[in-house]
């Protein structure tokens, strides 16, 4: 497919409005794993989580009647895209059981400039100037305050689950544009389902080997947040953001999850009494204003197109 031929329409309020409600739900995300890894392993838990988005997933697409069989070339492309999506679900699982929640849902949600920089070279009209760049470097120097204590910390285990958290909002947006490109010939159910379906062996299969032996608990907290990673997020949040993709441009859309780590702060303050320290706050502020310029930039421009 030629990139030319990638829909980049610009959102309307409706869109944007919804937008936001997804980010404020994904923001309860890193809250929800926190919680679901103290009765549950990481790898296992995140084989759960999409097992139950599969179902979901798979259900709507049914009574949707969605043809879900493979057509001939899409094979490699979801193939790729699974490899991805397995390795920064890892990644978030276990780089979230070494940090705490708030943490956590301020470093995944650094992915927007992510998307920014990988659309530069696969999506037309994405381009990364000047501002973007500056934007960027905000980001950055927000994630650095952020976790920028714990390089002095004898706790070096929390700098660890911070850097690979870090790491997932990479690949994230490395995902956010591969499925941006994949739905632009493949239904957003139909690229979801496999994809879960190429993970969830994986998931379990690592887990049999790799947590062999680690307790499992089922509270009542516990299957809640399973319930909410799988049917919540793994579900309504992935089929929704997936068919806005198809769409919409992703840089112009991301913009509006810098509302995400604000959300995670405040849900993992009120659920999971997490500190909210200056430091904390200000790195998300700076997050947050570098990725709005990251993408403010490419709003400008098309307004004067």
């Amino acid at each position: 497919m030629k990139t030319s031929e990638i829909a980049n329409q610009q959102p309307d309020t409706k869109i944007i409005i919804f937008v936001i409600l997804l980010a404020l739900l994904w923001g309860g995300n890193s809250v929800s794993i926190k919680i679901g890894l103290q009765d549950i392993p990481p790898l296992a838990l995140a084989g759960f989580r999409f097992l139950l988005g599969l179902l979901a997933v798979g259900c709507w697409s049914v009574t949707q009647r969605i043809r879900i069989a493979m057509n001939s070339g899409e094979f490699v492309p979801l193939t790729c895209l699974s490899v991805i999506f397995l390795l920064q679900i890892i990644s978030l699982n276990v780089g979230t059981q070494f940090t705490n929640a708030s943490r956590s849902t301020i470093l995944i949600s650094i992915y927007p400039f992510f998307t920014a920089l990988f659309a530069h070279f696969w999506i037309p009209g994405d381009r990364l100037y000047f501002t973007k760049t500056v934007g960027i470097v905000l980001a950055f120097c927000g994630v650095l305050l952020t976790f920028g204590k714990n390089l002095q910390s004898e706790v070096q285990v929390s700098l660890f689950g911070d850097l690979v958290v870090l790491a997932s909002g990479c690949l994230l947006g490395l995902r956010v544009v591969a499925t941006k490109r994949l739905v632009q010939f493949i239904h957003p159910c139909r690229l979801l389902i496999w994809m879960m379906i190429f993970s969830l062996p994986c998931f379990f299969g690592l887990s049999f080997f790799l947590e062999r032996g680690v307790s499992y608990q089922l509270s009542v907290s516990g299957v809640m947040a399973i319930l909410y990673q799988g049917l919540v997020v793994a579900g309504f949040c992935f089929v929704s953001w997936t068919s806005i993709l198809k769409k919409y441009s992703p840089s112009k859309l991301v913009v509006l999850f810098f509302t995400t780590p604000l959300f995670g702060v405040l849900l993992s303050y009120l659920l999971l009494d997490d500190e909210v320290s200056p430091s904390l706050i200000i790195g998300a502020g700076l997050v947050a204003f570098g990725i709005y310029i990251v993408n403010k930039h490419d709003t400008r421009r098309a307004d004067k197109q």
